[in-house]
């Protein structure tokens, strides 16, 4: 049996690349058309409900050898591309390069897009509000470490709305320009990655003073500078400084990840696997939370995050997620309820649940 031809395999690999560029050009040429539609009739770019009809189709349609997640990540870049034809889009996170929220606004949006680093969680909100990005990444929750309250903390004096939300698994490393560990005198890390790794950080360095930096991508240039300095840093922050890892994964659970919310105007319609988040406020009366959550029990409608938040004084906020969309008759029905028996009722948004 005689052996393939080494040059002839390559033949056919070009020629299906020449086909994949026609292809992806008449893709973008679509594109473009649905983008001069959008236009006309003010509908939103970003269409996260129809890139989840994709990624579904993407699932239930592969015959291999490429796994499903490859193929997604290759057309979330196509998808990037074909969105950037349409119309340039901008999406602020919170920066520098490097953080988390870098890695989930590149994840949402793709490379093809323009994304903007803001110098806080608050100022992600400003630029998408002013017009100056048309959809900001935030963080909203970790698994290990909770709630992330200056994100929550904005919603009650803002007018935009949740579009979408995706998971970032999080794996820490300790990055240095030391040699060992007993070179190593200071941590730089922001509270959340520092609780993240404290078993790690107790057991392999105790007498390192901890010194709060945040985010991850400043906590790893302030490294740079100190002989006797490490941070607290993921694989893309420490490749954009150019510092070394000593010590890959140190967060004291494997599972940890993060949520991370894509604000913005627009809202998504109904996918069938929804999310709805809202924020509402009770009198203060024994008993009131009680028959407030009474409301989603009563259609059936389950809950996935609540959380509390001071408002002023003593009276409190309550954020909710629950499970499906604020157009489904149970959800509808729940809020209906809820109004009855809330001083105030906004609902943050309804978006395509994501993988977590």
């Amino acid at each position: 049996m005689s052996q393939p031809d080494l040059g002839k395999i390559r033949e056919q690999i070009d020629l299906i690349d020449a086909q994949l560029i026609d292809l992806l050009s008449s893709r973008a040429a679509l594109a473009i058309e649905i983008g001069a539609l959008k236009g006309k009739d003010g509908k939103p770019f970003f269409t996260p409900e129809r890139e989840r009809e994709i990624f579904a189709k993407l699932d239930k349609t592969n015959p291999g050898p490429l796994q499903t997640k490859q193929l997604a990540s290759i057309f979330r870049e196509i998808i990037s591309a074909a969105r950037a034809a349409e119309k340039p889009l901008f999406a602020a996170y919170w920066g520098p390069e490097g953080t988390f929220s870098h890695l989930a606004a590149v994840k949402t949006f793709g490379e093809s897009s323009t994304l903007v680093p803001a110098e806080s969680i608050e100022e992600v909100f400003r630029l998408v509000e002013h017009g100056q990005a048309d959809y900001g990444v935030v963080p909203i929750e970790n698994s290990v470490a909770g709630i992330v309250p200056e994100t929550l903390d904005i919603f009650p004096s803002t007018s935009l709305k949740i579009c979408a939300e995706t998971f970032i698994p999080v794996h820490h490393h300790l990055v240095t320009i030391a040699s060992s560990l007993a070179e190593i005198e200071r941590v730089y890390t922001g509270p959340q990655p520092e609780r993240q790794c404290r078993a790690w950080l107790r057991a392999h360095l105790p007498h390192a003073e901890i010194v709060s930096v945040a985010p991850t991508a400043k906590a790893a240039a302030q490294a740079l500078k100190d002989p006797h300095g490490a941070a607290i840093a993921n694989s893309m922050a420490a490749e954009i400084v150019d510092i070394p890892i000593l010590f890959e994964h140190i967060e004291d659970n494997a599972l940890n990840q993060t949520r991370f919310l894509v604000v913005g105007y627009n809202e998504p319609t109904r996918t069938g696997r929804d999310k709805t988040s809202l924020r509402f406020s009770l009198g203060n009366r024994p008993g009131e939370l009680y028959r407030a959550l009474g409301a989603f029990e009563k259609f059936g409608v389950n809950l996935m995050m609540i959380e509390s938040r001071r408002a002023r004084s003593f009276d409190y906020n309550f954020f909710l997620d629950c499970v499906g969309h604020r157009t489904d008759e149970n959800v509808q029905s729940a809020l209906d309820a809820l109004r009855e028996l809330s001083q105030d009722i906004t609902i943050l948004g309804s978006y395509p649940a994501a993988e977590g």
